[in-house]
């Protein structure tokens, strides 16, 4: 038989006589300590999933000893502005012996089962509510259809006066380019360097 269990933010699988590491918890050497968040237990195919917890689960385990997790450096560094910072840190841990596994009580499957009956009767209403609103946005649409195929009626097609104005353009670009090549300005020459005159 196994369990997951949650404390100090994290999520550990455990069975009977396991040895596991967790953040800080209260309690001496030898002290009894209750884990009451159990998310899941049972074995094989007899597993219990909570919603989010299992209700009456719990995990007895005892305290085998206060220890510190291994040394981590913590370096900050911002370049160009001469600031570094370095300090060092030991993570404070329980290490515990799970001693047993208490299921009683703990059939949270059925509640799940009753939350998924009543989310298909919400999801119905949901999906008649975006039908009502969805009818109302088609009725706007097709007036505003109807508007612009009489604004395509009324105008006169003139694609071909088009085609031919933008052909004479074109030929104005190279009549501008061929000017400017034939004129030339003449480079301008240096001014000549003013010397000091020297002292007698």
């Amino acid at each position: 038989m196994f369990a997951v269990i949650r404390t100090g933010g994290k999520q550990y699988r455990v069975a009977k006589d396991d040895i596991i590491s967790v953040e800080k918890l209260d309690g001496g050497e030898g002290a009894s300590v209750t884990l009451d968040q159990v998310l899941m237990i049972g074995s094989g195919k007899n597993a219990t999933i909570g919603a989010p917890l299992v209700a009456g689960a719990s995990v007895t385990a005892t305290v085998l000893e206060q220890a510190r997790a291994d040394k981590i450096i913590v370096f900050k560094k911002k370049r160009r502005k001469d600031y570094r910072r370095k300090a060092g840190h030991r993570q404070d841990l329980t290490v515990l012996r799970i001693n047993d596994i208490r299921a009683s009580g703990g059939k949270a499957a059925p509640k799940k089962a009753e939350a998924k009956k009543a989310e298909p009767v919400k999801k119905e209403e949901a999906k008649k509510a975006p039908e009502k609103k969805a009818a109302e946005k088609k009725a706007p649409v097709k007036k505003t259809e109807a508007k612009k195929t009489e604004a395509k009626k009324e105008e006169p097609k003139k694609p071909a006066a088009k085609k031919t104005e933008a052909k004479k353009p074109a030929a104005k670009k190279a009549e501008t380019k061929a000017k400017p090549a034939a004129k030339k300005t003449p480079a301008k020459k240096p001014a000549a360097k003013k010397t000091p005159k020297k002292e007698k």
